[in-house]
């Protein structure tokens, strides 16, 4: 049992507050890796997931790439800090969380794809000017700070 699980038995269903990281990995073609979550069932977002006891952000952005991608990613440059009051969360179960995600850009990717049957249903390089209709709107925001981020570059 995980450090959220054990929290759920002590609190239920009660919203809590809960710190994770995601990652937008780009390709050498300016495309990012999305992935399509088994839930909510076939949502768009970028790759990522919640912290554990003791990680640091960027150990947790680690984690949980090489955990759902297979990937193994390095050289992490913060993007930025995401939370409030839109990046309310609930499970099917009745579970409530805000989610505080740490957004963090890379370039520097190596391994096999491979696709995490128990999180995801694919993944693809997407234009991230072009994302799918379905994707999370949180992630949405995410994904237009990089935009200008990237545009304040060239």
């Amino acid at each position: 049992m995980g450090y959220i699980e054990e929290l759920r038995t002590l609190i239920g269903h009660k919203r809590i507050i809960l710190p994770g990281s995601s990652v937008i990995i780009q390709n050498k073609d300016g495309f990012i890796l999305m992935q399509q979550r088994k839930y909510p069932h076939g949502r768009w977002s970028l790759p990522g997931g919640l912290m554990e006891l003791g990680e640091s952000t960027v150990e947790t952005a680690i984690r949980e790439i090489f955990e759902e991608t297979g990937l193994t990613v390095g050289n992490l440059k913060l993007l930025g800090v995401y939370s409030g009051e839109g990046y309310l969360c609930s499970a099917a179960n009745g579970d409530e969380w805000y989610v505080v995600n740490t957004a963090y850009i890379t370039s520097d990717y190596k391994g096999t794809l491979c696709v995490n049957d128990d999180e995801s249903i694919a993944f693809e390089w997407i234009d991230p000017n072009k994302l799918p209709n379905d994707t999370a709107k949180t992630h949405r925001i995410i994904i237009g700070d990089y935009l200008c981020t990237v545009k304040e570059k060239i």
